[in-house]
């Protein structure tokens, strides 16, 4: 759906621009330095399981994996919340942020604040920005089957997601 209307859009032409929305990819890429480039996500969604904690878990993890599937390791991350304060208690609000900063101090990233709006149904998720060499990006475009994606450097089989 979203690609119908990005295709409308002018594409940007930055040479440092290593991943764009031309390709579909989990996360934006562009080149700081010949041995570094940034790479950044966005990901949040309603609700998914009973448990406000576990969504936050959940969700967190989601916006993180997509840094880890561009083969980058994650740095910090920020909130998006959207939430029904007049319907719902700030203290499950407290415990979706809770199992969402969980998650991210798991993997050694810090939550660095946010943003959130009043909103009428529950939302949560996260931006999450990460490192990698420009050389070892991982990418729809240069996926191949059968082919495992890279881990992050520091990708820990501990991390509870």
């Amino acid at each position: 759906m979203l690609d119908a209307v990005l295709r409308r859009l002018p594409r940007p032409t930055d040479p440092n621009l290593l991943v764009g929305f031309d390709t579909s990819d989990d996360a934006g890429v562009y080149q700081l330095a010949p041995d570094l480039a940034l790479v950044q996500t966005v990901d949040f969604f309603t609700p998914i399981v009973d448990d406000a904690y576990d969504f936050g878990r959940i969700a967190a993890a989601n916006a993180l994996s997509d840094i880890y599937a561009m083969g980058a390791t994650p740095l910090f991350a920020l909130n998006l919340v959207g939430w029904p304060r007049d319907v719902l208690p700030l203290d499950l609000l407290g415990e979706v942020l809770r199992g969402g900063n969980d998650v991210a101090a798991a993997a050694g990233v810090f939550v660095l604040g946010g943003h959130s709006i009043d909103d009428p149904e529950p939302k949560y998720g996260m931006v999450a920005i990460g490192e990698a060499h420009p050389d070892r990006v991982v990418t729809n475009a240069g996926a191949r089957p059968g082919a495992k994606a890279a881990v992050g450097a520091d990708f820990d089989d501990d991390i509870p997601f």
